[in-house]
């Protein structure tokens, strides 16, 4: 093949077909179709309005209209943007003109060199540093002005500059004429997650579910029409150098028309396609619906759990997770039909309001959850009770010992008291957590064995009463 040298640079022609998915760790996979009028021979082709946090090495470039039909010898991506620092700091050692406006009133033309624009790049550790310098001229007149203001002029745009991000192509192509191709990469900069808004009826039984995704573009392009598809799921990446009732029930539901997204199981991740076109500007937040549910069934649990931040703890002579405590307050649902939902939810945030006597909705507390399968439950930390009190104090502790005197375990008791100060009765769930080899020896309430580490008491309490755990525990090691 022989190759002949095109001075001009072609540029790609944006084609419609752009195609848009989004990870939610803040990345995207950007696919598009362009058209491409190459002639026969070797060839530079720009393709503009990349995004500007691209992976240039996650390039990808395929003929659609003709496979096979040309090489990709080489690839540049150029970023160095037209702007005013741009320029001046490529215009040191050049001859440029200032004019400014002296204090009394007169103008003045200044004619010289710029020895030192105001942002100089100097190289660090870790890639390029930017450093306050000032500006520095020397007239032509033999005076040096430091930091002047004014209009500054230079002769010509300096070489290298351009006004968009770009993929620069060195091509070989056997035929001359129009190419349909398709383009994919990997940009930085955009994420997704989803938020939730829980609204509780007034006996707090049942809710409202609104689901939304929150889009964010920082990725430097705009990306028009767009097919937006999310993608829920970790994807595994290698590190780089450099988050009111009325209406009856209804199952939870993706919209199938053009009013929100479509789900479906992808691999072992869950994808979601937006049922129409979607602009997803750069420097934009978008929010789009993704699932609505009426009366859906919750409970509230006021759940006790003193030890769970001291987790593998090894009993000792200090104690730890004594004195008052105050109860969380979870409310939980079941991801499922019977509950008017059973549909995976993404991870992102939930927000809980309920309606108070007088019909008014009051923000109960936010959570967030991880990707949540169907068929699972949901237990949101909306806060802590006001009005049930709990004191847990340890009351005797001792040594157990072997027969040659060594310490080989210890053997604890607690009292743990629960008031309610409310007028109407209150069940507070208790979970006392203890590791190692453990057995109960004494309680004065029932309790179930939730998993290896914790049981769980159940204490029932009329309005204004009190009632007190106590239970004594041996530890083994």
């Amino acid at each position: 093949m022989i190759w002949t040298f095109a001075l001009a640079t072609l540029a790609a022609v944006a084609d419609t077909g752009t195609e848009l998915t989004v990870y939610n760790q803040g990345f995207a996979l950007v696919k598009e179709v362009r058209s491409l009028e190459l002639r026969s021979g070797r060839q530079d082709v720009r393709i503009e309005d990349v995004a500007q946090m691209i992976e240039p090495s996650s390039v990808g470039i395929r003929s659609l209209s003709a496979p096979g039909s040309f090489e990709v010898l080489e690839q540049n991506y150029q970023y160095d943007l037209i702007g005013t620092q741009a320029i001046l700091n490529k215009a040191v050692g050049q001859k440029i003109a200032l004019n400014r406006v002296l204090p009394n009133g007169v103008k003045e033309r200044v004619t010289g060199t710029l020895l030192s624009s105001p942002t100089a790049i100097i190289g660090g550790q870790g890639g390029s540093q930017y450093t306050y310098n000032g500006m520095v001229i020397r007239a032509d007149d033999g005076r040096i002005l430091l930091d002047p203001s004014g209009e500054i002029e230079v002769a010509a745009i300096p070489e290298g500059l351009i006004s968009k991000p770009s993929l620069l192509w060195d091509v070989v192509a056997e035929r001359a004429g129009r190419n349909q191709v398709e383009i994919s990469y990997l940009t930085q900069g955009m994420s997704w997650n989803a938020d939730y808004v829980l609204s509780l009826d007034g006996d707090g039984k049942k809710g409202d579910l609104k689901g939304w995704v929150t889009l964010t573009n920082n990725s430097g392009a705009t990306f028009k029409d767009a097919k937006l598809k999310l993608l829920a799921g970790d994807v595994a990446r290698a590190q780089m150098n450099r988050a009111p009732g009325g209406r009856g029930g209804g199952i939870a539901e993706m919209a199938k028309s053009d009013a929100g997204f479509a789900e479906e199981q992808f691999a072992d991740y869950h994808l979601y396609t937006l049922q129409r076109p979607a602009s997803v500007r750069n420097r934009e937040m978008k929010q789009v619906s993704l699932l609505e549910s009426f009366d859906v069934p919750v409970t509230k649990l006021l759940l006790i759990d003193a030890m769970r931040q001291y987790r593998g703890w090894r009993p000792q002579e200090g104690a730890v997770g004594t004195g008052n405590i105050k109860p969380q307050i979870r409310i939980e649902l079941i991801n499922d039909k019977k509950s008017n939902l059973g549909m995976p939810l993404p991870m992102g945030k939930f927000k809980v309001f309920q309606r108070d006597s007088s019909g008014s909705v009051q923000m109960l507390g936010e959570d967030a959850i991880e990707h949540t399968p169907r068929d699972e439950k949901i237990s949101l930390v909306v806060g802590r009770a006001f009005d049930i009190v709990c004191d847990r104090k340890r009351t005797s502790f001792e040594w157990i010992r072997n027969e040659k005197n060594d310490i080989r375990g210890a053997r604890e008791s607690y009292e743990i008291e629960v008031r309610n100060r409310k007028e109407t009765p209150e069940t507070v769930n208790v979970w006392e957590r203890h590791w190692y080899e453990y057995r109960i020896v004494r309680n004065s309430l029932p309790f179930k064995k939730l998993d290896a580490e914790t049981i769980e008491f159940v204490v029932n309490l009329a309005g204004g009463e009190t009632k007190k755990i106590t239970y004594t525990c041996e530890t083994l090691w």
